[in-house]
């Protein structure tokens, strides 16, 4: 079950109001923490709507009325300004969630002078991970930087978990990423190291397939982009 149907099940089952009373802004965060176990909310606030507030969980982002009675999902739209306001809200989140593991837990490849720089998880059996990995140095000579970061889709303990764990754990780890995406297995090795956290993070920005490319900004393009698209699109992403 995913996130959104846990969410409108648990309020469903559990009848979360409180009547015609207004909640206030913590009162709607313990409610919903009692009512989901688990669940850790991260922030409560009024949204730009009257009578409705923004709830943050993670990398997940929904609506509820000011009595409490009442959940919303989907998208807040400013009509007047054409903005997805709620898009807006996750690109940030999805930066800082990046910005959090470190550059020093990723695998990157940068060009001589950076103009961009973007997230890639990637699977290194992935056929268009390993497209677009072929084509790095157009990503670079486009003043792209990649960040690599691992999202084997088999999970853990499949041969491509196993696989990202080698690369990461060689002692050039560029050299051996470029290596393994050409379909030769890396010497296996173990070391610690951070596809766990990577994996994590890749499920909790709701990634689906890969290669999933992050902007600066947050911004996701799912799949595979030629780098002279890749770069007009980032030169719109601000």
């Amino acid at each position: 079950m995913n996130f959104k149907n846990k969410i409108l099940l648990i309020f469903l089952s559990t009848g979360f109001f409180i009547g015609s009373v207004f909640a206030s802004e913590d009162d709607i965060k313990q409610m919903l923490s009692n009512s989901m176990s688990g669940l850790k909310v991260d922030s409560v606030q009024s949204s730009p709507v009257t009578g409705l507030y923004e709830v943050i969980a993670g990398s997940n982002i929904f609506y509820v009325s000011a009595d409490g009675k009442y959940l919303l999902q989907g998208k807040l739209i400013d009509v007047k300004a054409r903005k997805d306001l709620t898009e807006e809200k996750l690109a940030g989140i999805r930066a800082k969630a990046i910005a959090k593991i470190g550059k020093d837990k990723m695998i990157i490849f940068k060009p001589e002078k950076t103009k961009h720089t973007v997230s890639v998880f990637t699977d290194i059996d992935c056929g268009y991970c390993r497209k677009l990995h072929s084509e790095i140095d157009q990503y670079l000579d486009q003043g792209i930087a990649i960040q690599y970061l691992f999202f084997p889709r088999a999970g853990k303990g499949s041969s491509s978990y196993t696989k990202a764990v080698s690369v990461w754990c060689a002692k050039d780890q560029k050299a051996a990423l470029t290596d393994a995406k050409k379909g030769n297995d890396p010497d296996p090795k173990t070391c610690d190291n951070p596809v766990d956290k990577h994996m994590s993070l890749a499920k909790e920005l709701g990634a689906r397939g890969t290669p999933m490319i992050v902007t600066e900004k947050g911004t996701v393009y799912p799949g595979y982009m030629p780098a002279k698209q890749l770069v007009q699109a980032l030169q719109l992403d601000k």
